[in-house]
């Protein structure tokens, strides 16, 4: 009897165990449907789980790389060695989810990447699912993944639920109603985003200049954005420009291997120096400093009427117990207080360097940018004075560039301009560092 006892406990145990799997005990027939699935967060079980119940055929192999294989790893070392704990060892040109995990838990991927094969609408959905219960996830990349632009959308949408999620890249991915701008948006935590290799173009620049930020709005996360090899012309590069009069997050631009020539480059050299507001600008900013003006004389009747009340309180003797919601008003005046911090809140627009001159409001230049890749355009010499004047003004303050590429334009290495650039570019460095030095020594 004990012995028919254990049998039969340890069959319950395989079918409680095959409940939470999502298959029978001989693994043969789904016991879930695929919205039921309950993901676990561990992506060796998850995907292939989640495929199987979409009843997919060939379902890619996830390749695991592990913390102690990393530092012997190089990037293009992706194949066998790295697919830890998987079944079979896929060839190289099969598809494989790779996966590289923070420690040996394989609850913590840290990054996920899809490279070169096609995300059909059925793996997307699996990703769609997936990716949410990975709560360690860092980085996410697609390469040449052929995502579509209503993939995209719905990507948007999951990366909102990535707590931890602070990388994309999606590069090789060419979408016809370019929706890239949308992992730019106001509410993004996205620090990182590579854009490379999209044929983004004009049409597209115009989009992700308007997410970077307008006389309204602002992307206040993203520090990196990468543009190379997108097919950025002139109008383009504008654009962008356009984009980085009021962004003040953004530290690093790549635009290198695009199409931009002198009229493009002259929009983005000003920015960088002192610029005229435009009337949208100008307007705005009115705005806000009323709202200030307001919230001030807000906070001033807030504390008038909170000293009142105190001396009220000194001089009475009144007994009226006091209620759980404490002083009469005190939500109004918390919620007050509330607004205005937040117009105290860093806005270019309301910088106190603004001033004015010939009837025109000037703001200080883009000085959070700290690094610009412009190689491999179509910049000339004629170009050269506009950033050479930029970057002198910046030389004056705080802040700024300290690192310029203009490699591989249309001007020679050794004229003048471009050799005193680059010295210029040296001495911001080192000063750049030798603050961060005094600052970390405080």
């Amino acid at each position: 009897m004990p012995r028919k006892r254990q049998a039969k406990e340890k069959t319950n145990a395989e079918d409680e165990a095959s409940k939470n799997t999502g298959q029978t005990p001989t693994g043969s027939l789904p016991v879930q449907t695929f919205d039921e699935y309950q993901c676990s967060g561990n992506v060796e079980a998850d995907f292939p789980g989640l495929c199987a119940l979409l009843d997919m055929k060939n379902i890619p192999t996830v390749c695991t790389k592990h913390p102690t294989s990393s530092a012997a790893k190089t990037e293009g070392e992706d194949g066998e060695d790295n697919q830890s704990k998987t079944s079979t060892a896929p060839f190289w040109w099969k598809p494989c989810l790779k996966v590289e995990l923070e420690s040996e838990d394989p609850l913590g991927p840290k990054n996920m990447k899809i490279s070169g094969w096609k995300v059909n609408k059925q793996i997307f959905r699996v990703l769609q699912k997936m990716l949410p219960s990975v709560s360690q996830l860092q980085s996410l990349q697609f390469w040449q993944a052929g995502l579509t632009d209503q993939m995209l959308i719905s990507l948007v949408n999951t990366i909102s639920l990535c707590s931890a999620l602070k990388v994309v890249k999606l590069e090789g991915s060419v979408l016809p109603e370019q929706s890239y701008h949308l992992l730019l948006s106001e509410d993004s935590l996205l620090t990182h985003l590579s854009l490379r290799n999209n044929r983004i173009g004009d049409e597209g620049a115009r989009l992700i200049g308007s997410a970077l930020s307008t006389s309204r709005s602002a992307n206040k996360n993203l520090m990196s954005l990468n543009l190379a090899f997108n097919s950025i012309g002139d109008a383009g590069a504008t654009h962008i420009a356009k984009g980085l009069r009021l962004n003040r997050a953004l530290l690093f631009l790549s635009l290198s291997s695009n199409q931009i020539g002198d009229s493009g480059a002259a929009h983005l050299a000003a920015i960088l120096g002192k610029f005229a507001l435009t009337h949208e600008e100008v307007v705005e900013r009115r705005k806000l400093l009323l709202q200030r003006a307001q919230a001030e004389a807000s906070k001033k009747e807030e504390k008038s009427a909170a000293n009142k009340e105190k001396s009220s309180k000194k001089t009475s003797e009144a007994k009226t117990p006091r209620g759980k919601g404490g002083e009469p008003g005190g939500r109004e005046r918390q919620s007050s207080a509330h607004e205005a911090e937040l117009v105290e809140a860093v806005n270019p627009l309301l910088d106190k360097s603004v001033h004015h001159r010939d009837g025109e409001v000037f703001l200080p230049g883009n000085t959070i940018l700290h690094s610009l890749n412009l190689a491999g355009n179509r910049i000339t010499e004629k170009s050269l004075p506009l950033f050479l004047a930029s970057l002198e003004t910046q030389a004056e303050g705080r802040g700024g560039l300290w690192r310029l590429c203009l490699q591989r334009n249309l001007f020679p290495p050794e004229c003048e301009c471009y050799t005193k650039i680059k010295e210029l570019m040296d001495c911001s460095a080192q000063k750049d560092r030798k603050e961060e030095g005094q600052e970390a020594s405080h």
